[in-house]
């Protein structure tokens, strides 16, 4: 029997653009076979999905957290529905997970809930707006990596997305002062 080959993550990404490319390829191709390609494809991704889930039933608590920790096997896991962790759950760490980033940078970040598929979010964040669509960007990905299967990552009502701005009273005097010599 041949030896096993294991693949690393770059292996991985590449063979998941291989695959891609592959499958718009066959769905762009005319002729009566791409429907039949189209359905092979399905059909061994309900059967590996299946085999997957036996696996998950009967692991052990210790190996299924281990499998849904694992970016690609977690990704599956949620492909096919069998993940033992809700997204609600794993949106709430991808949020633990990057609040230190955000707090080194002067705002903090906490998960609202997630309702209809879509995570919600409070994001306070001080600086320039670039800096903050950064910061909510970096959230977005890090909540969508955890839990791909939302639809998308808001900002919850009356979450500013900034925090406060220190003005100092000179400069609103000044501005005043000018405004007022105008009239």
């Amino acid at each position: 029997m041949p030896e096993s080959v294991r693949l690393d993550e770059a292996a991985v990404a590449e063979r998941l653009s291989r695959i891609d490319r592959l499958l718009e390829q066959i769905e762009g191709a005319p002729g009566p076979m791409t429907g039949a390609a189209i359905e092979a494809v399905q059909a061994l991704t309900e059967v590996y999905g299946e085999a997957l889930a036996r696996v998950v039933d009967g692991a052990d608590p210790g190996l299924a957290d281990h499998m849904a920790g694992d970016e690609l096997v977690g990704h599956l896991l949620v492909l096919h529905g069998i993940h033992p962790e809700p997204p609600e759950r794993r949106a709430a760490r991808a949020v633990d997970a990057v609040r230190p980033a955000v707090r080194e940078r002067g705002g903090d970040v906490e998960l609202e809930g997630v309702e209809e598929g879509v995570a919600r979010v409070r994001l306070a964040a001080k600086g320039c707006g670039t800096s903050s669509a950064a910061l909510e960007e970096a959230v977005r990905e890090a909540v969508l990596t955890l839990a791909p299967e939302l639809s998308g990552v808001e900002q919850a009502p009356g979450g500013g997305g900034r925090g406060t701005t220190f003005v100092p009273v000179e400069a609103l005097t000044l501005r005043t002062a000018s405004v007022g010599e105008r009239t």
